[in-house]
């Protein structure tokens, strides 16, 4: 078998944290009177990290933002993540069944997130889930993050694949172009947070539900034997 190791995103792929997210960053950022973020706006600031979505949230508002604003939000924003992080977050349904099928039939996971790895590895813990993971990294674990794919190889790497062993599962373009610049095969879900159409994101599959994964892997699987 040519593939044994499945890298899945986080935030919008592996679990629905939306909710909570939103929650953070709407406290945080009442103060500077800005509009409430809502799910409409939220694949506009999500998936590049608390920071982008602190400086989205202003752009969105028309207010500037300087650095040192931005860095005392930003510590605020951990502050109260950490504590409000599984509130109402949820991993997806299916996802726990497909990694079960998927680990029968020899495949390792990793997570590759640009969430701080902190805040990760905090909220996989409190989903129960951590110990399904090889390796665990963060936005900020190396110096560089998706969709740089050195994000993709350095996870894979400390998982025990090469990366050309591995597979993308994401929800947004960052997760697929990290993929793609990562010479790897990828599926996209429809039910995250991308803000432009996963049809014209250049996943190798795509899924609607976690049901449907294992298939998508085997599909990608018998491609690469037949190439």
């Amino acid at each position: 078998m040519k593939y044994s190791l499945i890298i899945f995103d986080l935030d919008g792929t592996l679990a629905n944290t939306a909710p909570d997210l939103l929650g953070t960053l709407n406290r945080i950022t009442k103060p500077y009177n800005l509009t409430q973020m809502g799910m409409n706006e939220f694949g506009q600031i999500i998936g590049h990290g608390a920071k982008a979505m602190i400086k989205r949230a202003f752009e969105l508002n028309s207010k500037p933002l300087d650095d040192k604003t931005l860095e005392a939000l930003f510590k605020d924003f951990l502050a109260d993540y950490s504590t409000n992080i599984a509130n109402e977050t949820v991993l997806f349904e299916g996802v726990l069944q497909a990694m079960d099928s998927l680990k029968h039939k020899g495949f390792e996971f990793a997570l590759c997130t640009n969430k701080t790895e902190s805040m990760a590895r905090l909220l996989l813990e409190e989903l129960g889930v951590t110990n399904r993971f090889k390796s665990i990294t963060g936005g900020d674990t190396f110096e560089f993050k998706k969709p740089d794919a050195r994000h993709l190889t350095e996870t894979a790497n400390l998982a025990g694949h090469q990366i050309s062993k591995a597979i993308m599962i994401g929800d947004s373009a960052t997760d697929i172009n990290a993929a793609i610049n990562a010479k790897i095969p990828s599926v996209a879900v429809t039910f995250g947070y991308s803000d432009t159409k996963i049809e014209t994101l250049g996943a190798t599959r795509i899924i609607n539900h976690f049901n449907e994964l294992t298939s998508a892997i085997e599909s990608i699987s018998q491609l690469q034997q037949q190439t």
